[in-house]
């Protein structure tokens, strides 16, 4: 048997999917003859016989894909032999099962849709015979495939992100990249409280005790010379949720302020955010964050830590819970706690005396 294998299709195209075959194993075939149509993503191209034969075995089945110089065909090496021993044999003409149809082939060749394409038009029932192209060199793209489809998907506008989002998306992207993360989880039965108590204020106070017995929490690390500095001011970033994106404003030494100070600070910060005044001094330096999302909805978080930052503490919602107090099971107001860290530099110990100094203290 001789092989014959999937030919250099141009434009540095190294493979193709086999997208259905015109001539079977047994076949006899003429030189020219539509072998196969294959799909690259430029377009489908059919491959034509490059001898005359039988086709003792076919390589792959529609939908596999083929690297070039892999084999397609192979034909019977006996074959010219004994054509040419028949004196004045003509060589019968192909059986028509063996030939494309006129509209499948004619369509085939003339359509120009990458592998993706064709494959969502067939999830979609599109013919993309009657899809217009848009494509810089005629092919017929996703979106025209959408459209003529009447799907929203791609068709919906596109927004640049920019301002607090493409800050957004940097700062976590950074996270990404340079921080090991870990989540510690805990509740704090704060049925105590009184209507009156501020739970900001009270989560102020409870992160200054914990930054207190463990001041390692309160640090920035640096990656490149492997330094940790621990700062003795608690400067809190407190994430801040607009319709423009997340704003971190950050409230300065929550440890060392009166509560008239804080409430006062804390007003003119989200009212600094709301009308987009905030100073960009005010957005910088955070030494630890707090993201009380509590107030909008969900119990626990797996956060993101920002660096240099090292830890984030999260308020879920506050809600009525099944504990158990004095032995017995009662139903007290519980607020879910949640503390990710940086554990390159933190170790679990840490992490936990930290949220259990949190705990208690919004306790008391």
């Amino acid at each position: 048997m001789t092989d014959f294998c999937l030919p250099d299709l141009g434009e540095g195209l190294d493979e193709a999917e086999i997208v259905a075959w015109h001539a079977g194993v047994g076949d006899r075939v003429v030189t020219d003859q539509p072998l196969v149509s294959v799909e690259t993503d430029k377009a489908i191209v059919e491959i034509p016989s490059p001898r005359s034969g039988q086709i003792a075995k076919r390589f792959g089945e529609p939908g596999e894909v083929l690297k070039v110089g892999d084999p397609l065909v192979a034909f019977e090496d006996a074959e010219r032999k004994d054509a040419a021993s028949v004196v004045g044999q003509i060589p019968a003409a192909p059986p028509e099962t063996t030939r494309i149809p006129a509209t499948s082939a004619a369509d085939a060749s003339s359509i120009r849709a990458a592998p993706a394409v064709r494959r969502r038009a067939r999830q979609l029932g599109v013919d993309l015979t009657g899809v217009a192209s848009s494509g810089t060199h005629g092919e017929i793209t996703l979106q025209d495939l959408e459209e003529a489809a009447g799907s929203p998907a791609l068709g919906s506008p596109i927004h640049k992100l920019s301002g607090p989002r493409r800050t957004m998306a940097r700062n976590m992207a950074r996270a990404r990249d340079e921080v090991v993360p870990a989540t510690l989880y805990d509740d704090a039965d704060v049925d105590h409280w009184s209507r009156d108590d501020d739970p900001t204020l009270r989560l102020l106070h409870g992160i200054a005790a914990a930054c207190r017995a463990e001041p390692l929490l309160n640090a920035w690390h640096d990656a490149d010379t492997g330094q940790l500095r621990v700062h003795d001011q608690i400067d809190l970033g407190i994430a801040v949720d607009t319709d423009q994106g997340l704003f971190v404003p950050v409230l300065r030494d929550i440890g060392g302020r009166a509560d008239d100070e804080l409430r006062a600070g804390l007003q003119r910060l989200k009212g600094d955010v709301k009308t987009r005044s905030i100073p960009p001094s005010e957005l910088r330096g955070a030494t630890i964050t707090l993201s009380n999302f509590g107030m909008l909805g969900g119990r626990y978080a797996a956060l993101v830590v920002v660096p240099p930052q090292i830890a984030i503490l999260g308020a879920g919602r506050m809600a009525p819970r099944a504990v158990v107090a004095d032995g017995e099971v009662r139903v007290h107001r519980v607020m879910p706690l949640s503390l990710t860290f940086d554990h390159r530099v933190i170790t679990g110990g840490e992490a936990a005396r930290f949220l259990a100094a949190m705990k208690d203290a919004l306790e008391s």
